[in-house]
């Protein structure tokens, strides 16, 4: 479900027609629609009520302030890996309570920003949960935070990957104990050796499912085996307090058989209730799922060129704009932003099938073989300095974005029903330069000469 409509043949996020804004802001630019992450937000709070989960949205699917906000003041807390995204959180308001950090690679000064962070708080309240994997990991935040004099709760990370997006890797419900027994057998291990530190309390699982779900009976497999495992660690003498399912559910056009979020929580919550009806806190860890549908990204074309058979759309967008094409050869929906009543999509499926359509490689500004938004697509006819629309790109859409070649991280703007406020304004060269600008007049300051 998003709120992006093709109305008389032009696109409109929400009330507001996309070329409105592109025109007011330039291009390339990202288009938010606020209505449609809080709905997203609402379905998945809603399908899973019976346990009052909090709902950790993941900041490295899209970071922006404006959205953090929308979200934290539906009640969202959040899940961070690094120290600015926690920064971010703390700006957005989000309480401790509901910061969860995951992450390989914190430092002791991003484990003592957790440790004291505070935000809506006057106690000075450290985050809710450290996610980690290893003993070095558990003994580095037990030091910071035996130094500092706060303790830290955690969570240990086991992985089932029940599931990815091909067929030949997913992994059937009948294997999913067999598959999962190392990381099962590994946590028990990890608990009698790591499970007691005044300062670093295990008190939790972290179970990452993997991504783009398609599939929620292996899930729920691999949850049978997490509780098992639960229940074998409360006989052993540890107290799980807190049960952590990330991992997203499939988002994309070709996922059109994805499970919605009431399908979801119909298989896995019978089997959480139990847990949480004694008391387990339940934390779901969703980005893609509420950001993706929810993002679009305009660029304008620069040029139309062929090349033997092949024809080019040149656009202003490209890798450094939207990396997820060469990253991930992930297929985004393009279209047109304003096209003729006969062209107007009735999907977005990537291959449209309809009279007057032309195939062309839409490419990027960049002079590298894998600057590409869509290869081998059928489109409406375009001329210079018309629009393109790649939909799906709230989720690692701006996120991933570089300032490759020097050219500037592009404008975000969010829209509420007839309102479109820009929530990150286009850089400019002056912004892209400034630290190496601000270094130059510091230069003689700074200079450290060594021997």
């Amino acid at each position: 479900m998003d709120l992006f409509n093709f109305r008389d043949g032009e696109l409109c996020c929400e009330d507001v027609p996309v070329a409105d804004i592109a025109h007011q802001v330039g291009t390339p630019a990202y288009i938010y629609s606020g209505n449609t992450l809080a709905e997203h937000f609402r379905r998945l709070a809603n399908a899973f009520a019976a346990a009052d989960p909090v709902i950790c949205y993941s900041i490295k699917s899209c970071a922006n302030l404006g959205i953090l906000r929308l979200l934290a003041d539906r009640g969202a807390g959040v899940d961070v890996v690094s120290g600015g995204e926690l920064h971010r959180a703390r700006l957005a308001g989000v309480s401790g309570s509901k910061v969860v950090y995951a992450g390989v690679g914190k430092t002791d000064a991003e484990v003592r920003e957790a440790l004291t962070y505070s935000a809506r708080s006057a106690s000075g309240q450290g985050i809710g949960q450290f996610v980690l994997e290893t003993p070095a990991e558990r003994d580095h935040i037990a030091a910071v935070a035996r130094a500092i004099g706060i303790a830290g709760h955690a969570s240990l990370r086991i992985n089932p990957e029940v599931q990815r997006r091909a067929p030949e890797l997913t992994i059937a419900s009948e294997t999913v104990a067999a598959a999962f027994k190392q990381d099962i057998e590994h946590a028990e291990r990890f608990f009698e050796h790591c499970g007691h530190n005044e300062f670093c309390k295990l008190d939790g699982l972290h179970i990452h499912f993997g991504s783009q779900i398609d599939q929620v009976e292996p899930c729920a497999s691999a949850l049978r085996a997490v509780i098992g495992l639960i229940e074998r660690l409360s006989q052993a003498g540890h107290t799980i307090n807190t049960l952590h399912l990330a991992g997203g559910l499939g988002v994309d056009v070709d996922a059109a058989v994805a499970p919605t979020p009431a399908d979801y929580a119909e298989h896995l919550l019978p089997l959480l209730q139990p847990l949480v009806d004694d008391g387990l806190s339940l934390i779901l860890e969703p980005g893609r799922t509420i950001a993706a549908g929810a993002g679009v990204l305009v660029t304008s074309v620069q040029y139309i060129r062929r090349d033997g058979a092949t024809q080019y759309i040149v656009v202003d967008a490209g890798m450094h704009t939207l990396l997820r094409p060469a990253l991930y050869d992930a297929r985004h929906f393009v279209w047109p932003v304003q096209v003729a009543p006969m062209h107007v999509p009735h999907d977005r499926a990537p291959d449209q099938d309809m009279p007057g359509l032309d195939t062309a490689d839409v490419v990027g500004p960049i002079s590298e073989s894998a600057d590409f938004l869509a290869r081998g697509r059928k489109l409406p006819p375009v001329a210079r300095d018309d629009l393109l629309a790649v939909f799906d790109c709230g989720a690692y859409g701006s996120a991933l974005s570089a300032r490759y070649t020097t050219r500037p991280l592009p404008p975000e703007v969010l829209v509420d029903g007839s309102t479109a406020t820009v929530v990150r304004e286009p850089e400019t060269y002056e912004n892209l330069l400034s630290c190496e600008l601000k270094a130059r007049k510091l230069d003689t300051q700074r200079r450290v000469s060594f021997s």
